[in-house]
């Protein structure tokens, strides 16, 4: 990879409120660049907003979502991008042959780059999964998407590491508060430190269908190490500048050197019951 100035950047949308949240997307990635960023990201589905789709029927997110690339969201979005000169990643809800998907994409002015489908949806039941991996080439880096939940399962970050990626967006919806509940709370580093990955976390700030997200976006070297963070309780831009040297020092890397795939064989052997993917907290029931 290149060196390079990436934003993560946080506000708080609207329910179902598109125009809104694209014009918010428009003027900070307007703000992020006059700043120096290169990459601009913004997070899950922060086009639609997300958690308020949680008791929507099939028909209801159908008409919430929109095809990628031709839909107008996506279509705007590759205006602003035009508009900034530089690469947006941004989420919505996408549409195809009938199924609804958690869909985070990359667009470079009028190419979509990179389409990325949640490996792991679960907030409203008539959600699809995707079912693959993506690596990408942007700006002369390598680069990988998983969203919120993928990130919880350790080999979801190893596999985009190994498939090539040096910096990988996480866009999130979540609290990352501290928290009576164990396993809880701020945001953990390991992720970046274990692979050796620079990890983009974009997350919204404010009220979220009555609840209170914290922001708190920030970037990750493949240290470990947070070398930019959100700090406003509000809408805010922090850049980070992420360089190749730190890729070679990274003890993530040695890591993935000295796998031994010969004793791993257990974890790919299919599962006895079915994958469940179950959020922390008490969802409200789809229609």
């Amino acid at each position: 990879m290149r060196d390079i100035r990436i934003a993560a950047v946080q506000f708080e949308h609207r329910n179902g409120d598109k125009a809104y949240n694209l014009q918010r997307i428009r003027e900070l990635a307007h703000q992020a660049v006059e700043q120096g960023a290169e990459i601009v990201s913004f997070h899950e589905c922060c086009i639609p907003a997300y958690t308020f789709v949680q008791s929507f029927s099939k028909e209801q997110l159908i008409d919430l979502a929109e095809p990628v690339p031709n839909g107008p969201s996506t279509q705007e979005l590759m205006q602003i991008s035009e508009e900034v000169g530089v690469p947006i990643l941004a989420g919505l809800f996408e549409v195809d042959q009938g199924e609804v998907y958690n869909t985070y994409i990359c667009v470079d002015g009028t190419e979509l780059l990179a389409r990325f489908r949640k490996l792991h949806a679960f907030v409203n039941s008539h959600l699809s999964s995707g079912d693959e991996y993506v690596v990408f080439d942007v700006r002369g880096c390598r680069c990988g998407i998983l969203i919120c939940y993928d990130n919880n399962l350790v080999e979801n970050v190893r596999m985009t590491a190994m498939l090539g990626a040096d910096i990988i967006f996480m866009p999130h919806v979540t609290c990352c508060l501290p928290s009576v509940m164990p396993g809880r709370g701020l945001v953990d580093p390991a992720r970046a430190y274990d692979n050796g990955v620079y990890a983009i976390f974009t997350n919204p700030v404010g009220i979220d269908d009555q609840e209170v997200k914290p922001g708190l976006s920030m970037i990750l070297d493949p240290f470990g190490e947070i070398i930019g963070e959100c700090t406003k309780l509000g809408d805010d831009i922090t850049i980070a500048l992420c360089t190749e040297e730190k890729l070679g020092q990274a003890g993530g890397r040695r890591y993935i050197r000295a796998r031994r795939p010969d004793l791993y064989g257990k974890l790919v052997e299919p599962s006895e019951t079915p994958p469940v993917t179950e959020p922390g907290w008490e969802l409200k029931p789809s229609s």
